[in-house]
């Protein structure tokens, strides 16, 4: 009991360790965004504050390459997210209300390996396997890719929040006569809602910034944000790829932050997860 009371902030060095941490992880990105206002063509020396690189992005002769990218982006994460939260709310469903059956532990560590493979192994594979069945590279490729990738980013908080809904709100619904599926539709989906779109939210934004596999499975002609850019960096860092960037990042930030407030709405406060009843 002792140990489960410490206060990890009063350990010597932990404040240190975490503004280093901070640092080291948000720095750069505070860079990149402060120069990608500056008025100067020059990444490295400051010439006042511009908004024209952003006008840049939207306007400039570039524009249109970007343009394309970014709907190729937001299609394929929209689809892929889609796809993969309901591929992962029927998984959740059958792990967690589904009882206990033989291959449950290897179904979990199914649909986690995605998480601890590193993603440049499952980019290769997923490339060689696209190639040994003769799926021509393109749109469909990434589209497929992402939604493999994006099940188990989608299945957790799904899951979690699942755990969370006991089952006698189901048991109680069918007293009331309704059926398995108007408990499901009524009772279970409006309980599991904070956490399917908390795992949507999660599985958009991770196909919207993953570029490793997208780099690997896109076919020639089709690109996406983060291959856009790379390609363009290839080419010399340009301010306007500052631009650009930094607005990938504030749309990750507010993905990231909504999904999080959405997976907490109707969690009691030190509950454990379990949803808010009345």
């Amino acid at each position: 009991m002792a140990l489960a009371s410490r206060n990890i902030r009063k350990y010597p060095g932990f404040f240190s360790m975490t503004l280093l941490c901070m640092v080291l992880l948000y720095a750069p990105l505070a860079v990149v965004a402060a120069y990608s206002f500056n008025d100067s063509l020059s990444i490295t020396r400051w010439g006042g504050f511009s908004f024209r690189w952003y006008l840049d992005v939207f306007f400039g002769l570039e524009a249109d390459k970007f343009r394309d990218a970014a709907w190729n982006s937001l299609s394929i994460a929209f689809l892929a997210a889609t796809a993969s939260t309901i591929i992962a709310t029927a998984a959740s469903i059958g792990m967690v209300r589904g009882g206990e059956f033989r291959a449950k532990p290897a179904s979990f560590a199914l649909i986690s390996l995605p998480l601890m493979v590193p993603e440049i192994v499952t980019a290769v594979a997923t490339l060689i396997f696209f190639s040994a069945i003769g799926f021509v590279r393109g749109y469909a490729t990434i589209l497929v890719a992402h939604i493999v990738f994006c099940i188990p980013f989608a299945y957790l908080p799904i899951e979690a929040r699942l755990r969370g809904i006991e089952g006698t709100f189901e048991e109680a619904a069918q007293d009331l006569y309704a059926s398995r599926g108007q408990a499901f539709r009524f009772v279970l989906l409006p309980l599991m809602a904070p956490g399917i779109v908390a795992g949507y939210l999660l599985a958009f934004i991770i196909s919207l910034d993953d570029f490793i596999i997208t780099n690997f499975v896109k076919g020639a002609g089709i690109e996406t944000l983060p291959t856009a850019i790379f390609g363009a960096v290839k080419q010399g860092i340009k301010p306007n790829i500052l631009a650009l960037s930094t607005l990938m990042l504030l749309i990750s930030i507010g993905f990231v932050t909504i999904s999080y407030f959405v997976s907490r709405k109707g969690v009691k406060p030190g509950g454990h997860g379990a949803p808010e009843t009345t």
